[in-house]
């Protein structure tokens, strides 16, 4: 069982990425509130692991600290919650923000992370809210969002993440751009994906 991988990122990307270790190049899949924290291709990189074993594959999923993998292994305890619906939940909303919205039954923003609906809204929160009580909350603040400007390229791959995520292209290509209307030169994709999920959360 990989518990834990230190190496050089050799791919970077929104979802995922390759970490080469001693020549073996090993796909890690994160969540948005990780990819956020992982510095440029090529860097020495080191992530907490989960190992993911079925039938037909052995998956990796990658987490910047200790609290976020704890979370993602509560949220897989929740009934109807698979690894790829745990990994939409960090994506769409920070562990904090998480935290607290368990914890203090905020409905509406749980049915605002794609592939929560009303239902599952609830069920996180009957099963979850005593065990994130003992995780605590706001005191572990999540990267900050910034609003600044964005290039085509960056615009892109922005987009794709969104859409990986559950949104709709349209949805999230409009908030993309009213993004870009309101901002100065210079964010990067990690910021565009940040705010675009905020003003998309909002919508909902």
């Amino acid at each position: 069982m990989i518990a834990s991988l230190k190496g050089v990122i050799a791919l970077k990307t929104p979802t995922n990425l390759t970490i080469e270790v001693q020549g073996v190049g090993y796909q890690v899949f994160t969540p948005l509130s990780t990819y956020y924290q992982l510095p440029e291709a090529q860097a020495q990189v080191s992530l907490h692991i989960y190992t993911h074993i079925r039938e037909d594959a052995l998956q990796l999923f990658g987490f910047s600290t200790l609290r976020e993998k704890a979370v993602f292994l509560l949220l897989l305890g929740v009934t109807s919650v698979g690894p790829k619906l745990a990994l939409n939940i960090l994506s769409g909303i920070g562990v904090s923000e998480l935290i607290d919205a368990i914890r203090e039954e905020q409905v509406h923003r749980l049915k605002a992370i794609p592939g929560v609906g009303p239902k599952m809204a609830g069920r996180l929160i009957l099963e979850l809210k005593e065990k994130m009580a003992a995780l605590g909350g706001t005191g572990d603040s999540d990267p900050p969002v910034s609003t600044a400007g964005m290039k085509d390229g960056k615009q892109h791959d922005a987009l794709s993440a969104l859409v990986n995520l559950g949104y709709a292209r349209a949805e999230a290509k409009r908030s993309l751009e009213q993004i870009a209307k309101a901002s100065k030169d210079g964010s990067s994709v990690e910021d565009l994906i940040r705010a675009a999920l905020k003003r998309l959360a909002k919508v909902k």
